[in-house]
């Protein structure tokens, strides 16, 4: 999956970065309530609008160091479950959530662990 911010590295703009990589999902369904079973995210910014049950959840894609995914949970009243790659960890633990109208940015440290800023 290419990210942006290494198509950037090579002199492209932001825009540009992101318009070439073409790594936005929009209306994404979560779905599972393990990690084996969630709605497998494969976007740089993705919008979650159905969360099914208020348990369902997505799965990051692989982790890279310097990777980044930006998840939205736009539903209208559920909260979001967030899984890592099996082996891997988000702020050190084996999921975290996201709860309506919240943004959470994951930042990838090594192969092995991603960490979150919980955003509005």
């Amino acid at each position: 999956m290419p990210f942006p911010s290494r198509i950037q590295g090579s002199g492209q703009s932001g825009g540009a970065s992101t318009a070439i990589a073409g790594d936005v999902q929009t209306a994404i369904t979560t779905a599972g309530t393990t990690a084996a079973t969630a709605t497998a995210l494969s976007a740089v910014y993705n919008q979650l609008t159905v969360v099914v049950s208020g348990a369902a959840g997505a799965i990051l894609p692989t982790c890279e160091t310097g990777a980044l995914v930006v998840v939205a949970n736009d539903d209208a009243g559920d909260t979001a479950t967030i899984y890592p790659q099996s082996g891997t960890t988000i702020d050190g633990t084996t999921s975290v959530t996201i709860a309506l109208a919240k943004r959470r940015i994951f930042i990838g440290l090594s192969p092995t662990a991603w960490v979150s800023i919980l955003g509005a």
